[in-house]
């Protein structure tokens, strides 16, 4: 195949492992990449086998795929080296944070940057996945991790710390027979969490996923919690419930592809991203 357009398809429904899915990755309807795989089969042969729930490749559909793997990352690596050789402080540059710390740590800095460089187009994306830099999702990314890929390129900074907190009236106001946990769905980095905290025979309220959400149940007075230095310390109304030192989590990252750094508006973007960070230190230590 020369087509780098079938490549994508097969890269696509291998991924997604259904047609639909595969269009959405591609930006195409359902029926558009429906008809390009059955021209492709007809063309080239069995490439993938229609299972229960979706498809799944043929031993030529999984050598089709290794070599589609090796040209989309050539193809990374040639725009990143497009990106590498442009010198002025402008262009497009993709930051991928958690959404806790754009919202608490990092937005009115976010905004400074696009006032500081408005030749930069300064693209945010919040989410907790994995990034994956060589593929080219990000420029720049800010996350929690115990090791990052050893490849990558950029500064550790401190670990993010969490330890126990309420809202002071629910804790005032509320027996202690009747107090109840925020938790989250995983323990995470802090599996003794409840046994060590100051009520362990309290039972959970309600289990919540996501990090914003508990920290609005807890400012909102609904149960005690563990929560973030950086979130729960600035609230007003909200009281620690231990003296004890905050539990060490995850190390703050910020990393970019060794072929980036040396842009002038990618460095740009970081050194003011870690600078804003370090600034932020005794906060997120607690």
């Amino acid at each position: 195949m020369e087509d780098w357009d079938e490549y994508r398809l097969i890269l696509a429904l291998h991924r997604a492992g259904t047609l639909r899915g595969a269009a959405a990755t591609l930006g195409l309807t359902h029926t558009t990449v429906s008809r390009r795989l059955e021209s492709l089969q007809k063309r080239r042969g069995g490439i993938f086998e229609r299972k229960v729930g979706g498809y799944r490749a043929t031993s030529l559909g999984d050598a089709l795929i290794e070599v589609a793997e090796a040209i989309e990352s050539l193809a990374s690596k040639g725009q990143r080296h497009q990106a590498a050789s442009e010198e002025s402080i402008s262009g497009l540059v993709r930051v991928s944070l958690p959404e806790v710390v754009a919202q608490y740590l990092l937005l009115d800095d976010l905004f400074e940057i696009a006032n500081l460089y408005p030749g930069i187009d300064l693209k945010i994306e919040t989410s907790y996945r994995l990034i994956n830099l060589d593929k080219n999702e990000a420029d720049i990314v800010v996350r929690g991790a115990d090791q990052p890929p050893d490849h990558l390129v950029g500064r550790r900074l401190f670990p993010n710390r969490v330890t126990y907190f309420a809202d002071r009236t629910y804790l005032e106001e509320t027996p202690t027979d009747q107090l109840r946990w925020i938790a989250p769905t995983s323990d995470g980095h802090w599996p003794s969490w409840l046994q060590n905290s100051p009520f362990p025979s309290a039972p959970v309220a309600v289990f919540i996923d996501d990090i914003t959400a508990r920290h609005r149940a807890l400012v909102k007075g609904l149960g005690l919690g563990r929560g973030a230095c950086f979130m729960a310390d600035p609230e007003p109304n909200i009281v620690r419930l231990t003296d004890d030192e905050p539990i060490s989590q995850q190390e703050f990252w910020v990393l970019t592809h060794p072929d980036l750094k040396r842009i002038p508006r990618i460095r740009v973007v970081m050194d003011h991203i870690i600078e804003a960070m370090l600034k932020k230190r005794d906060l997120v230590l607690g």
